[in-house]
Formats: structure tokens, sequence, C-alpha cells
């Protein structure tokens, strides 16, 4: 989402939730306070979005390590891919799970 759509939808739940409790409570004090609390609300959410897409992409990562791992164990009778395919899929994932890490730092 680009900057300016994302200043805009803040901007306007912000004004909305003043007006709101500006309307039901008729006090300006209040709906200041309210307003700063819905404002640190959402940034906790967000914050509390990035760390756990950290997380996750972090999981799928060892996931993927533990598979090139497992893929490279030997079973009598088992026919495994070659180790070049599981070393180029491994580095995709890799790459794939930066490009998503950096996606995330820029707006």
């Amino acid at each position: 989402m680009p900057l300016k759509m994302f200043c805009r939808v803040l901007g306007l739940v912000l004004c909305s939730n003043a007006l709101i409790v500006y309307f039901a409570s008729h006090s300006i004090r209040l709906a200041v306070v309210m307003t700063l609390g819905c404002s640190l609300l959402l940034q906790l959410a967000y914050f509390g979005s990035v760390l756990f897409l950290i997380w996750w992409s972090g999981c799928a990562s060892r996931a993927g390590q533990m598979a090139e791992h497992f893929g490279s164990c030997k079973e009598v009778g088992a026919q495994l891919p070659d180790h070049d395919e599981v070393t180029n899929e491994s580095t995709d994932l890799r790459q794939l799970d930066q490009m998503l890490a950096m996606s995330l730092l820029l707006p």
C-alpha cells in the first residue's frame, strides 16, 4: 500500500473515532484521549503483525532447512531428487523469505 493511501486511511480512522467519541460524550478532552488511545492501539497492532510475519518467515526458513537435511538422508530403496535440485529449492525459499522481509520494511 502506498504511503499516501496509508496516511489517508489512518487519518480517516482517527478523525472518525474522534467525531464519534465527541458526539457520544460531548467532551473534547475525552475525544482527544480516546483518539490518542486508538492511535496507540493501531501502532501496537501494526508492530505485532510485523513481528508475527518475521517469526512466520523464520519458521518457514527453518522448515526448508529441515526438509533439505532430511532429503539428503538416503533410505534403502528410496529415490531421492538430485542434490542440486534440493539446494536450488532451498536457495529459492531463502531468497523469497528475504524479499518478504524487505517488502515489510518498505512503505
